[in-house]
């Protein structure tokens, strides 16, 4: 399990350890270009970004307490040094995170060998009018 993560971790197939399991920031490869894993059926969907504020949130949020009790900085000031900081480190977190969570959904078996589900409705599908 964790080798898989660790491997999701670090841009590199949870199956092979060879391939890189994204094209671009965030998109996930449609297969490992090494051992054809069905990478793109895997769809992490939300769980990144809760588990990117929630590491962000456990990791700023001492030290602006206690920056905060000790010296007591004007709002503009700590609005000014912590939502960059947030957004900078929520950035740089969320694609390590996204392919762990790539890593850890192919070891529990969420991979399928079909092809990634279309995101468009179906064109026959039922109406919303009745």
């Amino acid at each position: 399990m964790l080798g898989a993560i660790g491997r999701g971790i670090t841009n590199r197939c949870p199956n092979c350890g060879e391939g890189p399991v994204f094209q671009g920031f965030l998109r996930v490869v449609p297969e490992c270009r090494v051992c054809q894993a069905p990478l793109g059926t895997l769809r992490a969907d939300d769980a990144p970004p809760y588990i990117v504020i929630f590491l962000t949130g456990h990791l700023l949020l001492p030290p602006i307490f206690w920056i905060e009790r000790a010296y007591e900085p004007a709002m503009w000031l700590q609005m000014a040094v912590w939502l960059p900081l947030f957004a900078v480190i929520c950035t740089l977190l969320l694609r390590p995170v996204k392919g762990g969570v790539v890593g850890w959904m192919w070891k529990l078996g969420f991979a399928s060998p079909a092809s990634p589900v279309d995101d468009a409705p179906p064109a026959n599908g039922p109406s919303r009018d009745g």
